[in-house]
């Protein structure tokens, strides 16, 4: 892929370059090939840059430094989380500078009457989380990459995961960012504000920018209150129809404690059964659904989801399924439903959606597609495209977060080959197009993406984009070839 890209003439690194770094952050450079290695290549093994030089700044000034330099040099920068990133967007596509965010993992301050948290861009999510609940909170994101992935990065892509149904995006809970722009100057909207109508909400540009438009430095961010009652209830459905219509009557009947409600096909539960050695409670269904509840209460939650496991077994909803509970008072009555059995911990049954992007990575080659769609029509995409691909591919799978419209459309192969992703692409983009759907629900872009903007964006609207571009990173520097289309 990269062979179609251009390297844009920005300048090389130069031995003054490192010994300027150097002096900057002594200990915290790294140059040799094995210790850079790791840092060139995504977390899928897809891509790989050839960037010659890590930054690990521990302060918004260092990064300061570091772009201003950079940008009177005109050397290219390729900020880096996590990498914990699908569509190529975090590692390099030539030789750019890598600044990784690793060791700002400060929390500067966190208020336990308004629930704001404000820290540095590289906390990991699940540190950051294990800080929380220590204070009876939690961040109000949750990801299969929580070990990993920074919250900078995670704003950055405006990462969705699978708390969004209960809490929302993060374009909602982010109430403040600290940036540090292309040329070096840093913006300090830090606020910790819930309310703040003071001009553009300058925060709403860097939040999904991928590291475009600027590097983020630190987040002030809303976190909710701990639920003091979580259940999550596993669940196998014969169709698609029954898995849409267990949410309509889930949605109705547990109401404000509903936090989750995630889906997966047979094929997702055998792959994780073969791949990862997990092991499914329930018995064998063309579909399974995933519903976790969070509450205040859990005796009210029990006789919520009481009421709502009955009403599914007895309309033929659901087949099968199981319970699990973090609450040990929570009485046994929930579980004796039609052979309902208990689950040691809700984590346990987590995992098995969790870890279905893990068990892919074990079939080959995987074409990753992440879309949201209307409800309806989510898993049509999935049967058209097993149809349209034949034997081609080894498997279509999937799965994804049906309470948001947002499916993991996932396609293997024993290896890449340019003929089946001419079959896929631009055909997948097209489909989605038509439906009014969303070419990239969670991911972003990033390298892999940008090119087919178009399918979700109109003209108009890529060209502001641009102008924004040009207007805060006028050289172009900050993560090239990656978000928005390349010139013809």
């Amino acid at each position: 892929e990269r062979s179609a890209v251009r390297r844009l003439p920005f300048g090389r690194l130069a031995d003054g370059d490192v010994a300027f770094f150097e002096r900057l952050m002594p200990g915290r450079v790294l140059t040799r090939q094995e210790e850079v290695m790791p840092f060139n290549v995504d977390w899928l093994k897809s891509l790989r840059g050839s960037s010659q030089l890590v930054l690990k700044p521990q302060t918004t000034a260092e990064v300061s430094q570091v772009l201003r330099y950079c940008h009177e040099k005109n050397l290219a920068v390729n900020p880096q989380g996590g990498n914990t990133g699908l569509v190529g967007g975090s590692v390099p596509v030539f030789d750019e500078i890598i600044l990784s965010t690793a060791l700002m993992n400060q929390v500067i301050s966190f208020d336990k009457v308004s629930g704001i948290l404000v820290c540095q861009a590289g906390c990991v999510l699940e540190r950051l989380n294990e800080y929380l609940d220590e204070q009876g909170f939690i961040m109000p994101l949750d990801l299969g990459a929580k070990g990993s992935c920074h919250i900078g990065g995670n704003v950055a892509t405006n990462a969705g995961g699978l708390r969004l149904l209960r809490y929302g995006s993060l374009r909602g809970t982010v109430l403040g960012l600290e940036v540090v722009l292309a040329d070096g100057s840093a913006l300090d909207c830090l606020t910790s504000l819930r309310k703040d109508n003071t001009g553009y909400d300058l925060k709403q540009l860097f939040i999904g920018s991928e590291g475009t438009l600027g590097v983020i430095t630190a987040v002030s961010i809303l976190c909710p209150q701990k639920p003091k009652a979580v259940n999550v209830a596993f669940l196998g459905c014969q169709s698609f129809a029954k898995v849409l219509e267990t949410f309509t009557t889930c949605r109705a009947m547990l109401g404000e404690i509903l936090s989750a409600y995630e889906f997966m096909d047979e094929k997702c539960m055998e792959l994780v059964e073969r791949h990862l050695k997990l092991s499914s409670p329930v018995a064998d269904s063309p579909f399974y659904v995933l519903i976790e509840t969070s509450g205040s209460n859990a005796t009210h939650d029990e006789e919520k989801l009481n009421n709502f496991l009955e009403q599914a077994m007895a309309s033929g909803l659901v087949a099968d399924g199981t319970v699990a509970t973090d609450d040990k008072k929570i009485k046994a009555k929930v579980l004796g439903l039609c052979g309902f059995l208990r689950s040691p911990i809700p984590q346990v049954l987590w995992s098995l959606r969790e870890r279905i992007t893990e068990a892919l990575t074990h079939e080959g080659y995987v074409y990753k597609y992440d879309i949201s769609l209307p409800v309806a029509k989510l898993y049509d995409l999935v049967t058209d495209m097993r149809a349209r691909l034949g034997q081609s591919a080894k498997n279509v799978v999937g799965y994804g977060h049906l309470g948001d419209g947002n499916l993991h459309l996932n396609i293997t192969a024993d290896s890449y080959s340019r003929s089946l992703l001419d079959a896929i692409e631009p055909f997948v983009y097209e489909w989605t197009a038509r439906c009014g759907g969303s070419i990239s629900a969670e991911h972003g872009l990033g390298f892999k993406k940008k090119q087919f903007i178009q399918y979700s964006k109109p003209r108009e609207a890529v060209a502001l984009m641009q102008q924004f571009k040009a207007m805060l990173d006028p050289r172009g520097i900050l993560n090239p070839y990656k978000t928005l289309p390349s010139a013809a």
